[in-house]
């Protein structure tokens, strides 16, 4: 196994804030074809209650991904990233993200385990708003699988 399995349970430190832009929205809304107004229309996302645009709910991955590259990309972690299947997400939001959110987030390797010659390893990172950190905004739940050498 590839993997380095003392990697389990591990907490990374906080990212730096990830700050949501309205053109970030709109642009994530459109790759990945999702249609409400709220996305792309100011007027009409405040007049539905919220203080700016409305991000789809899987922006987040674009939070999650870059928080998790510090495990996939250390070194001593043993993941050889061309090696890596995308296996499943999981997203769940305690509140809508919208256009001027801060977000930190932290990752949490959950589980490392070997599957016929693979290797699955699941992370959680969980997502605050700034400046208190006080405002939870979800949490991002992926599984990976990274080929075994042979494969």
């Amino acid at each position: 196994m590839s993997v380095n399995t003392d990697y389990e349970g591990r907490v990374y430190p906080p990212s730096p804030p990830f700050q949501v832009g309205r053109e970030a929205i709109r642009d994530f809304a459109e790759a990945v074809g999702a249609s409400s107004v709220l996305h792309r229309d100011l007027l009409a996302a405040r007049a539905a209650g919220h203080a700016d645009l409305v991000a789809p709910p899987t922006f987040t991955v674009a939070v999650a991904q870059r928080c998790e590259a510090q495990f996939v990309q250390d070194p001593e972690a043993g993941i050889d990233f061309s090696r890596v299947v995308h296996a499943e997400e999981q997203f769940h939001l305690e509140r809508p993200v919208v256009a001027g959110d801060d977000i930190t987030a932290v990752l949490t390797v959950e589980r490392i385990r070997g599957v016929g010659g693979n290797v699955l390893v699941t992370t959680r990172v969980d997502m605050w708003s700034e400046p208190t950190c006080q405002d939870k905004v979800g949490t991002v739940r992926s599984t990976l699988l990274v080929r075994g050498e042979d494969r």
